[in-house]
């Protein structure tokens, strides 16, 4: 007994010396009784509960296109679908003996991104060397912001309809990680016909705010949320057009499954998304995948993917890179980035109208969508849900807010025409608002009509659909020459009975004779 008392307690010596080979590690430690217990009662079976469902989890990695005249680092213009290579200066070539100047327009509009994004902005901040080849980078690296990026430890409040019948507003919140500068590679155009690979360095050297999100989402529909909701605040800002068709705004999604509580499984990243119902799509395909991979007893492989749009799923592209493969260095030939808090803290001799100043552009911050939707909503007494609506469709909220300056009629009743009956109308023809052939004023003459009693809530949707054909008729117009207005003098009224009755007389006679269910047709 006593020998395995001395054992016991030289084996937890032992292990007590560990973290000093292992200073990083944590260790629990909890001390071994070798005498016999005083009950000799057995431990009950515990029951086996059901293994939980796996769920997904999804983080993305958001390249926004800085909306500027010029590139990051040299003076060279942006413009999209110029011809090939007529946008390249020495620098964006990598020609020997060029120098990078870095743009402060780029500089000014990630701040203000993590300000809106209520981010922490470092006053000072690194530029790094990331390492790779491909022909479309012709320095054989991208010149970013690995150590230090200008702003960390944001969070993006998004919302979106879920519920059995999606009518339920669900709000959610994700994690900014950080927000980082960066330039964009060219273009690589591969010509399949002749087996030959085009390059086109007219992207090369854009300027490129990377937006790194945490895994804080679970779903392809919590994804699409987030994304819209930031390309709102971009634009809202004017730092992003955020045109995802013109590749202004792609996504890489990092997605993986697990069981609650347990630790996150092996993820994959979907590269270069450039459309939210894509983005929707390819993460809840992935998920799935993953799902009966791991089902199945497979191994989920940590790799990049790609979304194939026409076969809605996603394709292996290569094996996922890992830090060491880049090679990160400081990047020798920019000093730190250096942005003040006011103008107070300036240096002497700086001149203020040169420098980065965050109060400055914090002031400049318009009105964001979120801020935009809690005003309708006080404004007006409309439902957040249809606050929701006008301000994520493109110009419907100027439309909506443009009407109710021509119109007496109360908001609730106005707002419906604006979601249902317009963009009803706009979503079936594939147009945005302004291209609606209805504008605000001509919409408030029918709702005029319609309030003034001079027409039917039946007859003002009809009005409706025929001023939408034809394009340039007001509402009176059309209830002129269709008769569709309401009659209010009683001896018209008798008239026009009168006038029906004599013109059935069949109908008239069948009916004295108390055949009640005559009909005229």
């Amino acid at each position: 007994m006593a020998a395995s008392r001395v054992a016991a307690n030289e084996l937890f010596l032992n292990i007590k010396l560990m973290p000093k080979r292992y200073p990083k590690a944590l260790f629990l430690f909890r001390q071994i009784s070798t005498s016999r217990p005083h009950c000799d009662k057995q431990p009950e079976p515990r029951t086996k509960s059901a293994p939980q469902q796996l769920v997904g989890v999804v983080g993305l990695e958001i390249h926004a296109q800085i909306n500027s005249n010029t590139k990051l680092f040299s003076g060279s213009p942006v413009r999209f679908s110029a011809p090939p290579n007529s946008l390249v200066s020495f620098f964006d070539a990598s020609l020997p003996g060029t120098f990078p100047v870095l743009n402060r327009r780029c500089v000014e509009a990630a701040v203000m991104t993590g300000l809106a994004l209520n981010c922490t902005i470092n006053k000072k901040s690194y530029f790094d060397r990331k390492h790779y080849f491909y022909a479309d980078l012709p320095a054989g690296y991208q010149i970013t912001q690995q150590r230090r990026p200008i702003a960390v430890d944001g969070v993006l409040t998004y919302s979106y309809f879920g519920g059995k019948k999606r009518s339920q507003m669900i709000r959610k919140s994700v994690q900014i990680k950080q927000i980082q500068l960066e330039q964009d590679s060219g273009k690589s155009l591969h010509d399949d016909a002749r087996g030959q690979t085009l390059i086109d360095l007219n992207r090369a050297g854009v300027g490129l705010m990377e937006l790194v999100m945490e895994p804080d989402m679970k779903s392809g529909e919590e994804a699409a949320a987030a994304v819209r909701e930031l390309q709102l605040i971009l634009q809202a800002l004017g730092t992003c057009q955020g045109n995802m068709s013109e590749g202004q705004l792609r996504v890489d999604a990092n997605v993986s499954v697990h069981r609650p509580g347990e630790p996150l499984g092996t993820r994959t990243e979907v590269k270069n998304i450039n459309s939210i119902r894509y983005l929707s799509r390819a993460i809840d395909y992935e998920i799935q995948r993953q799902i009966d991979a791991v089902q199945s007893g497979r191994t989920v492989q940590n790799e990049t993917r790609a979304y194939d749009s026409k076969s809605g799923e996603t394709v292996p592209m290569r094996e996922k890179e890992g830090l060491q493969d880049y090679r990160f260095m400081p990047e020798p030939n920019l000093p730190p980035l250096i942005v003040y808090e006011d103008n107070a803290s300036l240096p002497t001799g700086i001149d203020p109208s040169q420098a980065v100043v965050v109060q400055k552009i914090k002031d400049r911050l318009p009105e964001l969508p979120g801020v935009k939707r809690d005003r309708l909503v006080q404004t007006y007494g409309i439902l957040p849900e249809h606050s929701f609506t006008l301000v994520n469709e493109d110009g419907l909220m100027e439309y909506f807010e443009t009407l109710m300056k021509t119109t007496q009629r109360e908001p609730r009743k106005v707002i419906g025409w604006v979601t249902n009956e317009l963009l009803g109308h706009l979503k079936q023809r594939d147009m945005s608002v302004s291209q609606s052939p209805i504008s605000p004023a001509h919409l408030a003459e029918l709702l005029k009509l319609q309030e003034t009693g001079r027409i039917s809530s039946s007859a003002a949707k009809q009005v409706f659909q025929e001023m939408w054909r034809s394009g340039g008729k007001t509402a009176p117009q059309i209830v002129q020459e269709q008769e569709l207005g309401l009659v209010h003098d009683v001896a018209q009224v008798h008239s026009i009975c009168q006038k029906v009755v004599d013109s059935h007389p069949d109908e008239v006679y069948a009916v004295r004779n108390g055949n009640k269910k005559c009909s005229t047709s």
